[in-house]
Formats: structure tokens, sequence, C-alpha cells
């Protein structure tokens, strides 16, 4: 009998904040990264040097465009400001950027949104929605407003507080998107869960692949230049990942 199995390209995108994170998932798999400053933070605007490190890698990187900690309800000077870090990552030579707009609903902020991913396109570069997706009270509105405004990508959680416990939510996206815009599944992606995330149908995964620092300069700690519990991008742990869905494409 004849083998119908064919290979599905499985994406890997690593989330990183740091010079040493970047070169981590660059040199160890990553398909693309999401370029952020201050992921304890939850993740904001990288700096020109670090957006402009990211285009030296040569991997495909979208930086994170959020002018502040928070929610994602933003002034007429903060989106201001966004426009102006969109530029600045177009001119860094990336592939693209990460922003999101709600209204203090949760619904998606069909203005703003349309205005920045314009301002995006018209330099070049692709844009994905972040998590404050997963804010909108209906997932299956907010997607087909992302796809009006011209969006590549969705990262999401299906809804989840992680994307393992949005799985049914994360399929849900899937089919409705029908292939329309990339559901990139975020929010604790781990080689532990990925293979019951990859049951929902999406062929691109979000993680941070992340380990604990060592310990620092007691004295940096003890001025408090240093928290406690920092961590950065593992090269082994996105090799591992990689490795996995590696394996789980060509099983297909």
């Amino acid at each position: 009998m004849a083998d119908t199995r064919h290979t599905i390209h499985l994406l890997l995108e690593v989330v990183v904040d740091t010079a040493a994170g970047l070169r981590a998932a660059a040199d160890n798999g990553a398909d693309r990264i999401e370029l952020c400053a201050a992921l304890a933070e939850g993740g904001l605007t990288p700096s020109v040097g670090l957006m402009k490190l990211a285009a030296e890698t040569g991997c495909p990187t979208r930086a994170m465009i959020r002018p502040r900690a928070g929610d994602f309800t933003y002034t007429a000077d903060e989106l201001h400001i966004m426009h102006h870090d969109i530029v600045a990552a177009a001119a860094c030579g990336l592939e693209g950027v990460v922003l999101g707009a709600n209204q203090t609903s949760g619904v998606l902020d069909k203005a703003a949104l349309k205005g920045m991913v314009m301002h995006a396109k018209a330099h070049g570069l692709t844009v994905t929605l972040h998590r404050g997706f997963d804010l909108a009270p209906d997932p299956r509105e907010a997607l087909e407003t992302a796809i009006s405004l011209g969006i590549d990508t969705i990262l999401t959680s299906g809804g989840g507080k992680t994307a393992a416990e949005g799985v049914e939510g994360l399929a849900a996206l899937v089919k409705q998107a029908a292939g329309r815009i990339e559901i990139l599944a975020g929010k604790g992606v781990t080689a532990e869960n990925v293979g019951a995330i990859l049951i929902s149908g999406v062929t691109s995964v979000h993680a941070s692949c992340g380990a604990p620092l060592p310990a620092h300069d007691n004295r940096a700690f003890a001025l408090g230049y240093v928290s406690a519990g920092m961590r950065d991008t593992d090269g082994r742990a996105v090799a591992h990942l990689k490795s996995i869905l590696s394996g789980k494409g060509s099983q297909s």
C-alpha cells in the first residue's frame, strides 16, 4: 500500500528580548523571531540597536510595537509613537511588526489598527496581531476584522490562559480562517505540550524557550539592578522544540 503521508512545515517562532536570546534563537533553528524589550512586562518595542542586530542574523524577525506596559487601549500620542516605531522597524530591515489595539470593551480598535496596518504595509512589512486578539468578546468577529484589515498573522492562545488550555478555541479559529490568515498558537508552548496543541490544526507555534539565568554579581543584585528569577532564551530548548516540530511535520 502506498504511503500517502506528506511533510508539513511546522513553523517555530521564538520570542526574545536580548542580544543573547536573539543569537540563541537564530542559531538553533527558529524559523522566525518576535523581537521585544521587557518580556517580563509582556513585551515592549525593542531598541533600534537590537532591531538592527536582528536583521543581521538573517532570521525573519517581527518587532513588537508596544509603547508601554498595560492594556492595548491607546491615546493619539501613543499611536503617533507606534507609527514612528513601525518606520524604525522597516528602516532596520526587519520582516514585520507585531501590534494590537483594543477598545475598552475588548473589541478590536478597527480604526487604530487600520492606520497602523496601512502604515506597515506601505513600508513593506508583514503584520502580526498580538494576543490583544484574545481580549475580543467575539473571536469569530475579531478574526474576520483582522482578515479585512490585511493582517497576516494572529497570535492567540485560543482564548485560554495558555495555548494548551485553548486547544478547542484554536481549532475553531483554524477552521474559520481556512488558510486566509496564519493562526499562530502562543502562550506557554513547550516541548512537553506542543504535541497536544498541534491537534488543533495549527501549523505555527510561538514560544519563549526560556530558562533561568545563572546567578549574577551579588552587589548588582543587592543594589536592585538584577531581579531574582530572570530568564533568557535557551538555545538547547529552541533546538529541542524545533526537532519535535520537524518530527511531527514529517509524520503528517
